[in-house]
């Protein structure tokens, strides 16, 4: 499993308070439903989100880089699964 670190060393740095499932979804998908979740969490929560869209990479990281309230952590690649963890920072 090939790892993308953003500022976070190991997942286990983090607790994941919610796990979104969006296996089988393509973009916009993973990130409307991203976005949904991250609605619903606190400050300082983590949303760990599952994907099969390899897409999900460029869209999540570049949703995050534009979207002020949310950090993407990291973001891992194996298996033909793509996870992605999000905090909400406020």
């Amino acid at each position: 499993m090939q790892v993308l670190l953003l500022g976070i060393t190991m997942p286990s740095d983090f607790d994941v308070a919610k796990t979104l499932d969006c296996k089988g979804e393509s973009c916009p998908m993973p990130v409307v439903k991203s976005k949904s979740a991250v609605d619903d969490l606190n400050s300082g929560e983590v949303l760990e989100m599952v994907s099969t869209d390899s897409g999900s990479i460029s869209d999540i990281d570049g949703w995050a880089g534009g979207t002020d309230g949310i950090e993407l952590l990291e973001q891992e690649e194996g298996d033909d699964l793509y996870v992605h963890y999000i905090r909400k920072t406020s």
